[in-house]
């Protein structure tokens, strides 16, 4: 049935029971999902040429093997079948393959392949998330057929284009900008012309990367005061005008800027990427409702969403099979490649514990104990209200500790700033590169330099190696609204004193608070 035919009927309980049934599971429910479809997509795996790549020799064997006999993977072991997009050698057919940038990786980009099934179950997991992000409580349902969505997300091969794609398919549901308009403008473009269209006619839905949503929200009176065109405000619909007059009152009457809440009536909000706890409550500020977060990933697909309640993400089952590794043992890993860290079921993950996750996709993907490089923290084992949810809970935490992620939009690894500071010719002792927040609780890159001989404009000298070999360095300067790069160049051994008294150091480092207190402290 289309998505327009089932928003149509109006049957909110069985809308309800059908797309979010699994928040109705209990545990072992939820696992007997897991390993039924994990034996399903193993019976599969093993007879394809993938599976020899992956184990070099043939091995019958089943669920109860699986993770003794495949080992945990990553992406340079599909590489070489993926990037030449060798579908002879996978499970199923291909419909289509989405493109993501490959961090550290010998190549610039990674493929993955999508096949129809797996399409069918992202499609069902949207449904789910536009149900929970229009939805107050159980079955109360929010969502029609006509909605409009106000989209800033970047369009296919990407993994974020797969939303509009399946939606504008299976119902009347538009979006801000049209898909196929959206396609041939830039990222500036789209969301430029997304707003206008809005200012128009209104938008119910919002959805877009975290602080990408915060950036354009936070800039949004000012993009008002600019002069707009006669027939701009001749085409607005007469409610929307009368809002804009009320908006305007209410600035001059209570000095402050126009929100978005002013002029805009969302019924739902989504947001993904990372990051977005430093977003959600200005954003709601801003909306006057509160995002909803959902994850998803170009390997691993759309696995996970909050419900109306927001307290944190629920895994869905019928996307992957979930193994945790405690964060501890992931680290330790990194170092020490003989270390085969434990990994832990749904079913055994501990409330206030972090964990690397590792996925295996269903439904013909080609990822098998795949290393996703995304760390999160159980929450706890049922829902905060009345244990009306019975499965664990999530927070997504950040990247995997050597990765820095700022803000969902751009990544630094130790051989890319090394490759920097050599660019800028900068002669130093040791480094580190933190992740760390400004007043605003915004994040940064802080780069911590010691013995530096020469500290003249070292700043700007480092500002300006970054744009120049990083594409995304000055958009995301331009989405936090300041300059992401801190350089604090240190006048004693503090950190070479540090690095000896520790047996796995790491040089670039998204979660380390002591070292970072160490460092900044007089």
């Amino acid at each position: 049935m289309r998505l327009e035919e089932i928003l149509k009927s109006n049957n909110n309980r069985e809308m309800w029971k059908t797309y979010c049934h699994f928040l109705d599971m209990d545990i072992e429910e939820y696992m007997q999902t897991q390993n039924s479809l994990l034996e399903e997509q193993i019976n599969k795996w093993k007879k394809s040429k993938l599976c020899e790549s992956i184990l070099k020799d043939k091995i019958d064997f089943g669920i109860d093997d699986f993770r003794k006999i495949v080992p945990i993977t990553d992406y340079c072991d599909y590489a070489n079948i993926l990037l030449k997009k060798k579908e002879e050698y996978l499970i199923d057919p291909v419909e289509i393959w989405i493109q993501t940038t490959w961090e550290g990786g010998t190549k610039p980009i990674k493929l993955a392949p999508y096949t129809s099934k797996m399409l069918e179950v992202f499609m069902d997991n949207i449904v789910c998330a536009l149900l929970m992000t229009t939805s107050n409580k159980k079955y109360d349902v929010k969502i029609k057929d006509h909605e409009k969505i106000l989209y800033g997300l970047a369009p296919l091969p990407f993994l974020t284009g797969i939303f509009p794609y399946l939606v504008e398919r299976s119902s009347n549901i538009s979006f801000l900008p049209p898909v196929e308009e959206a396609q041939t403008l830039s990222f500036k473009e789209r969301n430029k012309l997304g707003f206008k269209l809005a200012m128009k006619d209104d938008v119910e839905l919002f959805f877009g990367l975290g602080s990408v949503c915060y950036a354009v929200s936070s800039s949004f009176d000012k993009s008002l005061s600019k002069k707009r065109k006669k027939t701009e405000k001749n085409d607005m619909k007469l409610y929307m005008l009368l809002r804009m007059i009320k908006a305007k009152i209410i600035k001059k009457f209570f000095n402050r800027n126009i929100l978005p809440k002013d002029l805009f009536r969302l019924k739902g909000f989504i947001v993904a990427g990372t990051d977005n706890e430093y977003y959600k409550d200005d954003l709601e500020k801003m909306w006057g409702i509160r995002p909803l977060e959902i994850f998803a990933g170009t390997e691993v697909s759309f696995i996970g969403t909050e419900t109306y309640e927001k307290d944190g993400m629920y895994f869905f089952p019928n996307v992957g099979f979930y193994e945790f590794v405690r964060l501890e043992d992931s680290i330790r890993s990194h170092f020490e490649e003989v270390f085969k860290p434990k990994t832990y079921l749904m079913d055994e993950v501990e409330e206030g514990e972090m964990y690397e996750l590792i996925i295996s996709n269903f439904h013909g993907g080609a990822f098998m104990r795949y290393r996703v490089g995304d760390v999160y923290k159980c929450l706890g084992k049922h829902s905060t209200s009345k244990n009306e949810i019975n499965i664990p809970r999530f927070k997504y935490v950040d990247r995997l500790p050597w990765i820095i992620d700022i803000a969902g939009f751009t990544r630094f690894n130790e051989q890319e700033i090394t490759c920097v500071l050599k660019d800028c010719n900068i002669e130093y002792k040791e480094y580190v590169a933190i992740k760390d927040f400004n007043e605003d609780n915004k994040p940064f890159l802080h780069l911590f330099l010691e013995g530096v001989k020469d500290t003249y404009n070292i700043e700007e000298k480092i500002y300006n190696s970054f744009i120049k070999m990083d594409d995304d360095f000055i958009g995301l300067e331009k989405i936090l609204g300041f300059n992401p790069l801190n350089v604090t160049v240190l006048m004693d051994e503090r950190l070479s004193k540090y690095i000896e008294s520790q047996n796995h150091f790491m040089r670039v480092n998204s979660m380390n608070p002591s070292l970072l207190e160490l460092l900044k402290s007089k």
